[in-house]
């Protein structure tokens, strides 16, 4: 999962959160994410477009770290 703007990310379905891991440090808890979302955002060729396209302004979050 090669990107210039998400290190990582992490699903968790019981609460529908969807963990976003920047490579800047920063850490984002978007909540309320149907599982749908993650999966296409995984298996698509731009993590970051994917994310400002789909996820930012639709769904709350909440930050978890800010480094």
């Amino acid at each position: 999962m090669p990107s210039t703007v998400v290190a990582r990310m992490q699903y968790i379905p019981e609460t529908e959160t969807l963990r976003i891991v920047f490579v800047s440090g920063k850490i984002y808890d978007y909540k309320k994410v149907p599982e749908k979302i993650y999966k296409a955002m995984k298996s698509s060729g731009s993590k970051g477009i994917y994310l400002n396209k789909y996820i930012k302004g639709n769904f709350d979050f909440d930050i978890v770290e800010d480094s």
